[in-house]
């Protein structure tokens, strides 16, 4: 064996893809991972199997634990995943390091001499504002020297025709007035096949011998020249580096439940991050846009399956991106997320409706992985990767039986001889909440040990947060309650339509907020009934879980209006730190928005 290939071969077997992290370091991290979250599980399956076994055990009681069982993984993982993310961030002094050592090729001044393809992808979306971001976006990028690198691509799957005129109508104008004409395309599909994967894949059959990368966005997405070409060199410096994800964030909105959403998950999402990447590693997410992917493997070993059987969970895949990562990873590229924010963001629904109706679209598109665990030659932590998307869903159901049965348990009659251990079950639900709130906990603690002048300042940090907590109790009880009921009816053949989203805030009216969330406000009236009726502790301590079923019409109404959110503007209140200093992307798209609206 010569000297190179002897090297080649202990970088193929020592470590990753990209030879910049060892394979026994990163298994030894998983190692740890594994540990902390069975050991938390099993502890608290067993305090969970005490409190419920008190008395003998029923049949209420053991559909409780069961579910308990199902539910509790995705919050245990998640607690451990922020309170790792949090050590990195302060707990040691080199964390991004140890997470990211690729990065620090993107901080250099290295030209570019590969080629990217940026794509948006458009569905009966509104024309005007998502070619305002792509202006902007490219805007951002010539003016970082670099925009030679770079090709422009409107994939649309627009099936309106007034819309795929307005398309054409917007193309043409930003093709008239903007440098670089000749790199700029627009496409436009007469039918919608294979959804936006299938959108990528044609880009990739027609464009992608011309380009070594592309950056896939939607039609929300918005980055600056500095974090696309920062990207760029990283993939350039590193050939075995497939997909490489940024950390998207949303950006300020004008939308009541926009604004308290998208706080918390902007706080939450670094500490996150952080401790998922540590461990995840190569084989880290792929959130379909606002990321780095390397066109010539991804064309040759990221082919979707189509799944055997019709609709719900046969056909094309729809939530494609996590597949992809996982086939990529298979092929001998390394899979990775950035976890430093800045210079990626997206547009979070305006309202609870929009919402829901996001989330049952990933609800379906995960639970289509049910059919893929058994694809072959997929790494132990990809194929683990799809059973967590799979878990993130499976376990809602499991919640929202578990409130129902709660309801039912006290007309229960049980042997307590020994006494009902009250401050175990007390412990028990305490602890759980905290470790349900985790993310956003070490955001807190993140955002205070970091400073909260970019949030600005600790007052209105903390009114934000004690808004947002309440938002975020109110908001889950309306969510998993829509994502059982939706996930009920999967089993019945019933299936999402995709299509272009209302991404700009607009108030519900009461109308429209009964119609859509009436299942929730009798499940509560019925289930807190009960509770009172029988059990009026029980439905005190159950208020955090509860209470959202009973307020989800007046939420989504208050929510919504146009008050609530040009109040918590004014107020600064849950404003996200680019309100405080504002990138020049963003007040390029709100010049832009603004001169529409003087101009309509």
């Amino acid at each position: 064996m010569t000297e190179s290939s002897a090297s080649v071969s202990t970088v193929a077997t020592d470590t990753t893809p990209t030879g910049i992290q060892s394979i026994a370091e990163l298994a030894a991290r998983r190692r740890v991972v594994l540990c902390l979250n069975v050991v938390t599980y099993l502890a608290l399956c067993a305090a969970a199997a005490s409190v419920l076994g008190a008395g003998g055990w029923t049949a209420i009681d053991v559909v409780l634990m069961l579910c308990f069982v199902v539910a509790a993984p995705w919050t245990v993982l998640g607690f451990w995943n922020s309170v790792i993310g949090l050590w990195l961030l302060h707990g040691v002094k080199d964390g991004f390091e140890r997470v990211a050592p690729y990065a620090a090729a993107g901080d250099t001044d290295a030209a570019l001499t590969e080629r990217t393809a940026v794509l948006m992808t458009l569905r009966n979306e509104d024309p005007a504002r998502a070619f305002a971001r792509l202006r902007v976006v490219k805007d951002s990028v010539d003016a970082t020297g670099q925009g030679e690198a770079f090709g422009w691509f409107v994939l649309s799957d627009t099936t309106d025709p007034a819309v795929a005129a307005a398309e054409e109508a917007a193309f043409a104008a930003w093709r008239a007035t903007t440098s670089g004409a000749d790199r700029l395309h627009y496409r436009r599909r007469e039918l919608n096949t294979g959804f936006k994967a299938g959108n990528v894949k044609d880009f990739c059959e027609r464009w992608g011998a011309d380009y070594a990368f592309m950056l896939p966005l939607d039609a929300d997405s918005l980055m600056s020249g500095a974090s696309v070409v920062r990207m760029a060199r990283i993939m350039q410096a590193h050939p075995r580096l497939g997909i490489l994800q940024s950390l998207v964030v949303g950006a300020p909105t004008e939308s009541g439940f926009a604004r308290l959403f998208q706080f918390g998950m902007r706080h939450g999402m670094r500490p996150y991050t952080m401790g998922q990447a540590w461990w995840t590693a190569d084989c880290g997410p792929f959130w379909g846009h606002n990321a780095y992917v390397r066109i010539a493997p991804f064309v040759t070993e990221c082919g979707l399956p189509v799944i055997p059987g019709g609709p719900p969970f046969g056909g094309h895949v729809l939530s494609h991106d996590q597949v992809e990562a996982t086939l990529m990873r298979k092929a001998g590229y390394e899979v990775r997320v950035l976890p430093d924010e800045g210079g990626s963001w997206e547009d979070n629904p305006p309202t609870v409706l929009e919402f829901s109706r996001r989330d049952v679209r990933w609800c379906q598109g995960n639970l289509q992985y049910l059919k893929l665990l058994d694809l072959p030659g997929l790494l132990p932590i990809s194929r683990f990767q799809l059973v967590w998307a799979i878990l993130m869903f499976i376990g809602v159901p499991a919640w929202t039986l578990m409130i129902a049965l709660a309801a039912l348990k006290p007309f229960e009659t049980a042997d307590l001889a020994g006494g009902f251990p009250a401050a175990l079950a007390v412990g028990l639900y305490c602890t759980f909440l905290v470790m349900y709130l985790a993310p956003k906990l070490a955001g807190f603690a993140d955002a205070a040990l970091e400073g909260t002048a970019r949030w600005g300042g600790g007052l209105r940090f903390a009114a934000g947060a004690l808004a947002e907590l309440l938002f975020s109790f109110l908001l889950g009880a309306i969510t998993t309650f829509r994502i059982a009921i939706f996930m009920t009816g999967l089993l019945f053949g019933r299936t999402v339509v995709w299509n272009g989203q209302a991404r700009d805030a607009h108030a519900l009216s009461w109308g429209t907020a009964v119609k859509g969330l009436w299942p929730q406000t009798l499940f509560g009236v019925v289930v807190l009934g009960l509770m009172a009726w029988n059990a009026p502790t029980l439905a005190l301590w159950s208020l955090p879980l509860t209470l959202g079923f009973l307020t989800a019409v007046p939420f989504a109404v208050l929510t919504s209006s146009d008050e609530l959110g040009r109040v918590l503007l004014a107020a600064r209140l849950c404003a996200i730190p680019e309100e405080f200093d504002t990138p020049a992307e963003i007040a390029a798209l709100t010049a832009a928005s603004e001169w529409k609206q003087a101009a309509a």
